[in-house]
């Protein structure tokens, strides 16, 4: 069965690219500078050292479960308005910073719970968009590079938000800094971002997916989310397992050291293999070798937690992970049914991306407890890596 569907051929511009990484940039630092840094703290302020686990969990898993059902309602409404994606980033932003200041100021558990849940409702709105930008802007050529810069940009705003959470501090202070930089690094996208698709000047391009439950689309869904499964693993509860497991006196410093090492590594890699996929016209050996790095690294976590392995496991995991983004979105692009649903579709794909969200908490808290600590989470971890390599050759639209 062949499909056909709509391609801009016009290529982008680099100022656009910087724009809209700048964007994506602010999304992320929206998520995970509260997941890494300041949940993790205000859940212990709030729950003590024997609550901890079961609130950062509970709070995370209500969030997960709302982004996993905003992001697909946001893509039809996008879809639904004529493939206009600014309203839909703009009213995402507002909600989701709405979110970051209710959490701000919350001091219980029902406030921080509420106030998650807007963070993700809000920003997956930004992040619908974004995700769309791409096939509506960016030709089959420039999607390894554009959605390397998709991937890549995500992670630096892991970075961003980590280090804004140490360096303005935990709790209030914290949130409110992360609520300003989201809008102010989305203007510049704002600014230039016509607000019309860029298919204009499309071809019709004939690919040999199968569309049908089971299919190529569904098999690199399950992909993505088995490989962001294994990141939201690692990211969950690393702040505990530095400072319960490894040992380091100060657990928030060494959450950024590691980050920055992880980033640095995935980025480099990241939009180098976005480059080179595009060069070389593969995607599936990038997919692999990623699958296969982030095991070996959560593998190392996992057999010995000290400091030094716990850096080179850290390279590791960032060169799997750069790996894997930087074909990431040029595969879910390519396996879309056609461009009128596109955002719609692209937001059932990132469900594969939130759902990681809501089930890594639930699946480390009763491993971490009960069923063999760290060492057991982090070997499960690198299974779930190792099952995605396993469904690879299962993706037969792609080289």
């Amino acid at each position: 069965m062949s499909l056909v569907t709509e391609s801009p051929t016009a290529p982008v511009r680099r100022r656009w690219m910087v724009a809209y990484a700048l964007a994506m940039i602010g999304v992320a630092a929206g998520w995970f500078g509260p997941i890494q840094i300041l949940l993790p703290e205000q859940a212990a302020r709030l729950a003590g050292d024997d609550g901890k686990e079961a609130l950062l969990a509970l709070v995370t898993a209500w969030g997960a479960a709302a982004s996993m059902v905003a992001n697909p309602l946001w893509g039809a409404l996008s879809d639904r308005i004529g493939s206009r994606r600014l309203p839909i980033f703009v009213a995402g932003t507002v909600v989701g910073v709405a979110g970051l200041l209710v959490l701000a100021a919350a001091d219980t558990t029902a406030a921080m719970v509420s106030g998650w849940i807007l963070v993700q409702v809000g920003l997956n709105g930004p992040l619908a968009a974004l995700a769309a930008l791409i096939g509506d802007r960016v030709p089959e050529a420039q999607r390894g590079t554009v959605g390397a810069l998709f991937g890549v940009a995500q992670i630096v705003g892991v970075v961003l938000g980590t280090a804004v959470a140490v360096a303005v501090g935990q709790g209030a202070p914290g949130y409110v800094a992360v609520a300003v930089a989201v809008p102010l690094l989305g203007i510049a996208l704002v600014l230039m971002h016509r607000d019309t698709p860029y298919n204009k000047d499309v071809k019709r391009t004939n690919w040999t997916a199968l569309r049908r439950p089971g299919g190529q689309f569904a098999w690199a869904w399950l992909i993505r989310f088995l490989l962001n499964l294994v990141n939201a693993l690692v990211l969950v509860y690393l702040f505990y397992f530095l400072s319960d497991e490894v040992g380091v006196a100060d657990a928030a410093t060494w959450v950024l050291i590691l980050t920055v090492v992880n980033v640095l590594f995935a980025g480099i890699f990241g939009f180098a293999g976005g480059v080179l996929s595009d060069r070389w016209e593969r995607r599936k050996i990038f997919v692999a070798a990623g699958a296969v790095i982030l095991a070996a690294g959560t593998v190392l976590m996992a057999l010995v937690p000290i400091v030094p392995v716990v850096i080179v496991a850290s390279v590791l995991v960032g060169v799997g992970w750069g790996a894997y983004i930087a074909v990431d979105m040029a595969v879910m692009t390519h396996v879309l049914p056609d461009a009128e649903t596109r955002a719609t579709m692209l937001g059932v794909a990132n469900v594969a991306g939130t759902l990681p969200q809501l089930l890594a908490p639930v699946l480390a808290a009763p491993i971490v407890t009960a069923l063999g600590g760290y060492r057991t989470l982090y070997l499960v971890t690198a299974a779930f890596a190792l099952i995605a390599l396993a469904c690879l050759p299962r993706l037969r639209a792609l080289s």
